[in-house]
């Protein structure tokens, strides 16, 4: 049980962490200033952080047209469904009594 909420932790402060930094790279890009490196921010998101990097985009209307950003951070959430989807299979999850009661 403690790892579960370990892990829901971690990936709330990757997602608050992504948020941050996109609030402030928009902050930075407004004034003019060096700013956070998309690579960065797409690593932030990549590593849990994606919807917290969505929910800043559109919250602060930030990296919205650019490309080949903007794409690179809609395949992130694909990239976790298809290793959830590769995991489950490999663990034959799908398969198991639980799911699919045979009579």
């Amino acid at each position: 049980m403690s790892g579960l909420i370990l892990g829901c932790g971690a990936i709330a402060f990757v997602n608050g962490l992504a948020f941050l930094m996109f609030r402030i790279d928009k902050d930075r890009a407004i004034q003019g200033e060096w700013r956070v490196s998309e690579a960065t921010l797409l690593t932030l998101a990549f590593i849990g952080g994606w919807f917290g990097a969505k929910a800043a985009q559109r919250r602060f209307r930030h990296k919205t047209r650019k490309e080949p950003f903007r794409t690179f951070l809609n395949l992130i959430p694909a990239l976790w469904l298809l290793l959830a989807m590769v995991i489950a299979y490999e663990a034959d999850v799908l398969n198991r009594p639980v799911f699919f009661r045979t009579q």
